[in-house]
């Protein structure tokens, strides 16, 4: 059995407790300095002198793993699935290490976005200066001009970028669940443009700069004995605060500070600027959403921001497994009989795809998106929300009231 470096630092404290509680009252107060002692050890610190290096490769093939013809993610030696605990005991280490591959997942699907789906890689904003923090979004070529149908992506929160929807079904499943990139395609297909938002990019981070504070004995009419003196103790104070530090966390990461995006500092300013800036000025007749979890709640406070602007140019949502609001979000009477007439939520449920889901918000119709895991609702929902699509763009066509609304009808009926 292996015994962990901090096991051996903590046992003669261990000890010198266990034979000095043996003895009797006059030992007291030595039980009561070490309890303290101990109570000052910061276990989680401590255990990071155990820890390999925070050095991880930059690329797939440094982590011996690529994508096979299923998109699925495989050792290159052995053909097996990723392996989240790859060192027993060091579950800092392992995260560190997922999220290093997240990182690379992350631009493995831009490029797919660009060379597979061949999507333009934008920058926003879009009059920014070269030396301000930047973001982007992805758009067909097509997007602002196709006259006819323009969908609209946007995923939930958290580490996805564009173009994901959850990066543990990307890496533990398959590129098909856990991307954009089948809706994408199909859309294609169906002559639809695209634009796909990065509502989770709202910054950059750079290293904290440090700050040198001047001593304050270097202005001051202090004998030169004195200022030497205290200089010379402040240098030991600094040295033994230096080593300590060392000592508490070896692995300690950098300081970052963080630069926000002008108008992209959260999901929903993004929403809204990608919407001044594109969406409104695309050319198609039938906008379409598609909004996953977090991204629901940013387009609800887009309609809230922009609701004539939304309400005349967009056909019809999708939300999987949104977590808006209508009442949290203060959404107005017209918005909420906006939605039941035009947005569909597809839920995590047991129950059947489709299936009417009863609601406790008055606002869009809810049905079953055949799983009741969160992060696949947009993929297995995929199929419905495009056949919604076309039957919303067939019922704004002939006059007629939007299918979602005659389906969950027809559901309700044929449960009666």
């Amino acid at each position: 059995m292996s015994i962990s470096l901090s096991s051996l630092i903590l046992l003669p404290i261990w000890i010198n407790m266990a034979q000095i509680q043996q003895g009797g009252p006059d030992e007291k107060e030595k039980t009561t300095a070490l309890k303290d002692l101990l109570s000052r050890i910061d276990l989680d610190e401590l255990m990071k002198k155990d820890e390999p290096p925070l050095d991880f490769p930059d690329t797939l093939e440094g982590f011996e793993y690529a994508f096979n013809e299923k998109g699925q993610l495989r050792h290159i030696k052995t053909g097996e699935p990723f392996v989240f605990n790859y060192r027993e005991d060091l579950h800092r280490w392992n995260q560190k290490r997922y999220e290093a591959l997240g990182e690379i997942i992350t631009k493995y699907v831009y490029e797919l976005l660009e060379k597979d789906c061949n999507l333009k890689k934008i920058s926003i904003p879009v009059d920014a200066t070269e030396s301000e923090p930047k973001s982007f979004i992805f758009m067909s070529e097509d997007a602002l001009t196709n006259p006819q149908k323009l969908m609209v992506l946007i995923h939930g929160s958290g580490v996805v970028r564009a173009g994901q929807w959850a990066r543990r079904l990307i890496i533990n499943e398959d590129l098909d669940s856990g991307t954009q990139i089948p809706f994408i395609k199909r859309a294609v297909a169906e002559g639809y443009g695209v634009i796909v938002l990065n509502p989770n990019e709202n910054y950059i981070e750079v290293e904290k700069p440090k700050i040198h504070v001047q001593s304050s004995s270097d202005s001051s009419d202090e004998p030169a004995e004195k200022r030497e003196r205290k200089d010379k103790v402040s240098k030991e104070t600094k040295k033994r605060r230096d080593f300590y530090e060392k000592y508490r966390n070896p692995q300690r990461e950098k300081e970052m500070m963080q630069l926000y995006i002008r108008e992209n500092g959260s999901p929903e300013e993004h929403a809204v600027y990608v919407w001044d800036h594109f969406i409104a000025q695309a050319a198609a007749e039938n906008v379409f959403f598609v909004a996953h979890s977090y991204g629901g709640l940013a387009f609800v406070e887009l309609m809230i921001q922009r609701e004539a602007d939304v309400k005349n140019k967009v056909t019809a949502v999708a939300l999987t497994d949104s977590v808006h609001n209508v009442w949290h979000q203060e959404a107005g009477k017209t918005i909420r009989e906006w939605m039941r007439e035009n947005c569909c939520n597809w839920v995590s449920s047991s129950e059947p795809l489709d299936t009417s889901v009863e609601s406790m918000l008055p606002d869009c119709p809810r049905v079953s998106a055949g799983t009741d895991r969160h992060e696949l609702t947009s993929w297995k929902s995929f199929p419905s929300i495009f056949k919604f699509f076309t039957e919303a763009s067939e019922a704004k066509t002939s006059s007629l009231k939007p299918a979602v609304t005659r389906r969950s009808h027809r559901i309700k009926h044929e449960e009666l």
